[in-house]
């Protein structure tokens, strides 16, 4: 049975909560994990590392291990085996390839306890370390902590405008909750990525799922896109302007070259009129006969704006903006006037008839 087919690379994405989440379409080719000794390690939420597999453990997606640490070792999921791994490294490789670290093994029972018990002290030292630096008057905001997997080290995600001399805090913490203290800075966009949530759109935010490196967003491609430039429509869940509006922008662009300008006014015999609005991804534009006010709008294609424009400027001037024949309107229909209202009744009275018929026949039989 084990060799029943269940699909093209059924382990490439066996039920899991992890965040950026990649799917491995190699899993289910053999000799895939001798590929390569290295493993892909993700830890909470967003925080992925690699590490060689030096004891060859028979490792697949989904696997908990324990991993190298300095000092100690941590816990994390393995998210990727295989050759796919060498292509995620060369997307986002690390400072130093001599610094990769080892697995030493799949956990134990004894290292889930020490994971579970440092875990639950997340959220306390977060309130706590929050209330610390505002008591040494710190213009930042501790976002999230992470422990190590055995409990010796704690890392602090942080955002801060500026530079921020924590030098003061570290021993604090370290007096406060006797661990090693990393303090790691973020921006807004990772920290959304962090926590997680759902965009207007229905579906989980794009740097919680797949989104490692983050890109500025300019309100140039709000404009090009002609959305409206309302800050809480374009703004998501960290306060700054929506990712996605970057993804379809280079589309936009290019189709927008195929319009003519703007600031082209069409002179027609009927009179001026005046660029209001357009759809770039159909080709269709909207005129006003005002400049300023939606007025008598007309939409025409590209091409027949483009046409005029040609025709202006050789001393023309079309008829009509748009020159195409519109069907005449339907005339409404009266129901009542295309049959006679009584025609129900007269099928009613056969079908009485015929009823009648057959019981009589009935009674003579009988």
């Amino acid at each position: 049975m084990e060799n029943v087919y269940r699909g093209l690379s059924y382990r490439g994405c066996p039920k899991q909560s992890c965040q950026l989440n990649v799917y491995d379409y190699l899993a289910d080719i053999p000799g895939n994990a001798e590929t390569t000794d290295l493993v892909e390690v993700q830890f909470k939420n967003t925080r992925k590392g690699y590490y060689h597999n030096s004891n060859n453990l028979p490792l697949e997606k989904g696997d908990v291990v324990a991993v190298e640490a300095s000092p100690g070792h941590d816990i994390g999921t393995v998210t990727l085996t295989g050759k796919l791994v060498l292509l995620q490294i060369k997307r986002y490789p690390p400072k130093s390839m001599d610094d990769i670290k080892h697995i030493y093994r799949k956990v134990r029972p004894v290292d889930m306890e020490k994971y579970e018990e440092a875990k639950a002290r997340e959220h306390e030292t977060m309130i706590r370390s929050r209330q610390i630096a505002k008591d040494l008057g710190l213009e930042m905001k501790i976002g999230d902590v992470e422990y190590q997997g055995d409990g010796n080290k704690a890392i602090f995600y942080y955002i801060a405008d500026g530079r921020v001399d924590f030098r003061q805090l570290i021993k604090v913490l370290a007096e406060a909750f006797h661990v090693r203290i990393e303090m790691k800075q973020i921006g807004a966009r990772q920290e959304a990525g962090r926590i997680g949530g759902f965009g207007p759109c229905g579906r989980e935010l794009c740097c919680t799922t797949w989104m490692r490196n983050f890109v500025s967003v300019g309100t140039p491609a709000a404009r090009f896109q002609d959305l409206s430039p309302n800050p809480q429509k374009l703004a998501g869940q960290c306060a700054k302007l929506k990712c996605c509006m970057n993804f379809e922008v280079d589309q936009y662009v290019e189709a927008s070259r195929r319009l003519p300008s703007r600031e082209m006014p069409l002179e027609t015999i009927d009179g001026t009129w005046y660029y209001f609005k357009a759809d770039i991804l159909s080709n269709m534009i909207t005129y006003s006969t005002d400049k300023r006010v939606a007025a008598n709008l007309t939409t025409i294609s590209a091409e027949r704006a483009k046409e005029i424009i040609a025709m202006n400027r050789e001393g023309q001037k079309p008829d009509a903006l748009d020159n195409s024949v519109k069907a005449a309107p339907a005339k409404p229909i009266d129901l009542a006037a295309q049959e006679d209202l009584t025609r129900f009744d007269s099928a009613r009275k056969k079908k009485k008839k015929k009823k009648k018929r057959a019981g009589g026949e009935g009674r003579i039989e009988n």
